[in-house]
């Protein structure tokens, strides 16, 4: 998800004495410019101080074709995330969903063949642009919205910036149309659902895309389910913007205490391998023994000296994956950006980093909220369509409206460390019905939905109704793994290849 930098704190104004940028002819020419992170600003500055900026989230990363005479300084790295700071009227809400494709006669994962045939289709039929890496497609971009590959094939769209849910809505819609009357024709199906019910590792078709040769070498060294999670995982997400840095710090501690709530109302992956997992969220529990160095709940956010600065230490030292150069992914796995920022990289010695390996960087992070330059709510399986565009709906109504989001703040200011991760280890196992101080998570979450109800009426857009499919599970305290384990045990006969019918987009 790729948004662009509106505004920024006045605090922040990047000042070099020295850089150089192409001139129209082509030449490099001197400037002493200072960069105020004003409204239209941080890509336009960046492109023409640290090189081009990346054009979708699918895409192979761009090269920097001109190196900026002074390096990078831990101060530039906090600016980019400043960066993304914009005034009220410019925030907006980026969706991203995966799906499993399936053939419908064996129920197996699509094959690259078939993803890449799909793509073709998809771009002539609609007229996306193709993503290329080498000769081979991952990915389409069609204006603002892009479709990408996860791993294992997992098909993904990137959705625009976009003022509303119903906005948001239309564009889940319109994207799961088009992808249907292409797949249907090739005998292709969707699933939406957290954990691959059905299918083995051994069993998910390989992405051809070079940083996830890095990361699949790279997991089983740093946790026992990470390839799990690349291969056999699917999300949906919002991404949500922030107007300073303070606003930043309420929506991150709010995001991150509540989103074990989150888990629970779109819990949907209680299957592995074709029998029930014991969890009601596999696709949650996966993330605590993939890497610890770079998931979590991210227990620092929450000290009072927390800003852009302490997030940039964190990641600073979260070992990285790769550095793209020469078109080539570098592996540089266990390697920190610091060692990186003061040309220490053992990978690459003596190469000192571009602001595009320090985007690329942030991407490989994988907390239950990440900050970009706006925030990644991340703790939700994939689902059904009608769940696609409750998740925004739920954070939005928390989030961009100030006495939600004050609300918020004031019942969980006493949550303790220990509570907030409590939550975190016991909510894919027992969703709703886990134990929390004098009663259930589901009396937190009937509050929690409330005051995002609330939320959602002060926008004064008419978006509440797109809450109604989490309402439910509230109100029963039901998340809909358990229902699908309820017709597992009843009328599928323990079959599970019935949720392929059941949660068919």
């Amino acid at each position: 998800m790729v948004f662009v930098s509106r505004a920024a704190t006045p605090s922040h104004c990047i000042r070099h004495d020295t850089i150089f940028r192409h001139s129209f002819d082509g030449s490099n020419v001197r400037r002493r410019p200072c960069f105020a992170v004003s409204p239209s600003s941080w890509d336009s500055a960046k492109k023409g101080w640290r090189g081009r900026s990346m054009i979708v989230a699918a895409s192979p990363p761009t090269e920097d074709a001109v190196v900026a005479a002074e390096p990078l300084t831990k101060k530039d790295l906090v600016d980019y995330l400043a960066s993304g700071c914009k005034t009220k009227d410019k925030w907006r809400i980026g969706t991203e969903h995966e799906k499993f494709g399936f053939e419908f006669g064996s129920l197996r994962p699509m094959k690259y063949e078939q993803i890449a045939e799909l793509l073709n289709g998809i771009a002539e039929r609609f007229e996306w642009e193709k993503i290329m890496e080498g000769d081979k497609i991952i990915g389409l971009k069609q204006g603002k919205q892009s479709i990408s590959l996860e791993p294992g094939g997992q098909f993904e769209l990137s959705g625009a910036p976009l003022e509303t849910l119903h906005q948001t809505c239309a564009e889940v819609n319109s994207h799961l149309y088009q992808v249907k009357a292409v797949a249907e024709e090739m005998g292709i199906g969707f699933l939406g659902i957290g954990f691959q019910p059905k299918w083995g590792i051994k069993d998910i078709p390989i992405m051809p895309k070079g940083r996830y040769d890095i990361m699949r070498n790279y997991m089983p060294k740093v946790g026992s389910l990470g390839l799990d999670m690349m291969f056999r995982t699917c999300t949906v997400q919002v991404n949500l913007d922030f107007s300073s840095e303070a606003d930043m710090i309420r929506k991150f501690r709010a995001g991150l205490a509540l989103q074990p709530i989150a888990t629970a109302l779109f819990a949907n992956s209680p299957f592995t391998e074709g029998k029930p997992n014991g969890f009601v969220s596999m696709r949650s529990q996966i993330w605590t023994d993939t890497d610890k160095d770079r998931t979590g709940m991210l227990p620092f956010v929450f000290d009072d000296s927390f800003g852009f600065e302490q997030y940039v230490d964190y990641a600073l030292d979260v070992p990285m994956y790769f550095v793209y150069r020469k078109k080539k992914y570098v592996d540089c796995t266990g390697m920190t950006f610091r060692d990186f920022l003061a040309g220490k990289l053992p990978c690459l010695p003596g190469e000192l980093p571009t602001l595009n390996d320090w985007e690329n960087h942030l991407t490989t992070i994988f907390p239950e909220v990440r900050l970009k330059r706006y925030l990644e709510m991340r703790g939700a399986d994939g689902g059904p369509w009608r769940r696609l565009c409750a998740l925004p709906a739920l954070w939005v109504g928390l989030l961009y409206d100030d006495v939600s989001l004050q609300n918020i703040l004031d019942m969980t200011a006493d949550w303790t460390p220990e509570e907030r991760q409590m939550l975190r280890n016991k909510v894919p196992i027992t969703g709703l019905k886990t134990p929390f101080r004098d009663g259930l998570l589901k009396h937190v979450a009937e509050e929690v939905l409330q005051l995002a109800r609330d939320g959602l009426e002060r926008r004064g857009f008419k978006e509440t109704g797109f809450l109604n499919e989490v309402a439910e599970v509230v109100r029963t305290g039901i998340t809909p793994a358990e229902k699908l384990l309820e017709l597992y045990h009843g009328k599928w006969g323990q079959s599970v290849d019935h949720v392929f019918e059941e949660l068919l987009y």
